[in-house]
């Protein structure tokens, strides 16, 4: 086993801190650009870097378009969308809601089996997001439900992911985004209005945004990850994740004033010890 060096609790606490962050970000750039443009802006900016430094096989192609369907749309336009409907500090806590799915998924999928520990760790997670949906300035619950549906599509994403087999994970985000961008577009202009007159008058706290989610939490915080993993077992690195909904509830109030309330605190402690159980406690696969 590698040693964790300075430089690896470096980067793995530089991607906590990057992931965390970027549910302020893309709440402060959901202020002035819609969710759909948004994400088909970001996604045409990662396109524009990766896709041609990276090629995947031709017959990898079919898989990464379909992934394109379920992971830029359906988990990233869906947590955009959720996000511009909910402040900062809940979306950060609700998100988590991809561990608990991904679990059931992989269940489904691989047989692996989840054990009294990690079925208590859903039910508590479950029950966190259950307490957040009573917060008193979430004004419908239509945007937890859409952001379940971005973390179902996560869990779901991450099983394809394995089946495209061996590619360089950034010629999947490379790829993934130019197959994803010009139908987040036209769904933008679909369903989304107003859009010349948005982008004139977008704040620099909207492309502030815009170029975190791009360039940190998408560009800077997956090559570190990836990095990471190829040094260190997931069960070393993972647990840096679960700060995540900490910088995001702290980054929400702080930064753009949200109220902080015994719903967020209770709920996200809850999530968060959920969470933790599952990723930490030791799964096994049945035969």
């Amino acid at each position: 086993m590698n040693r964790f060096t300075p430089a690896d609790w470096t980067a793995a606490l530089a991607v906590s801190l990057l992931w965390g962050g970027n549910v302020v970000a893309v709440k402060a750039a959901t202020l002035s650009l819609p969710p759909f443009l948004l994400t088909g802006m970001r996604f045409a900016l990662v396109a524009l870097v990766l896709a041609p430094l990276f090629r995947p096989r031709l017959d990898q192609l079919r898989g990464i378009l379909g992934l394109s369907v379920v992971l830029g749309i359906g988990h990233f336009g869906l947590l955009f969308a959720a996000i511009n409907g909910m402040d900062a500090a809940s979306a950060g806590i609700a998100i988590q809601l991809a561990t608990p799915f991904s679990a059931v998924i992989a269940w489904l999928a691989y047989r692996e089996a989840l054990g009294w520990a990690r079925g208590v760790g859903m039910t508590v997670a479950f029950a966190g997001v259950v307490v957040l949906a009573g917060e008193p300035h979430l004004d419908s619950p239509v945007p937890l439900v859409i952001m379940s549906a971005s973390a179902l599509s996560w869990a779901i994403s991450n099983v394809m992911i394995k089946r495209i087999g061996p590619v360089d994970p950034l010629a999947i985000n490379g790829w993934v985004a130019l197959f994803s961008f010009p139908m987040l577009l036209a769904i933008s202009f679909a369903f989304e209005t107003d859009h010349w007159n948005r982008i004139q008058t977008t704040t620099a706290a909207g492309w502030a945004g815009l170029a975190y989610t791009t360039i940190g939490s998408t560009l800077i915080a997956y090559t570190l990850w990836y990095k990471l993993v190829a040094r260190h077992s997931l069960n070393r690195i993972v647990p840096f994740t679960l700060l995540g909904p900490a910088v995001g509830l702290l980054g929400g109030v702080l930064l753009l004033d949200e109220p902080l309330t015994w719903h967020k605190l209770l709920g996200g402690a809850l999530t968060v010890a959920g969470v933790a159980v599952i990723q930490l406690w030791p799964g096994r696969t049945t035969t």
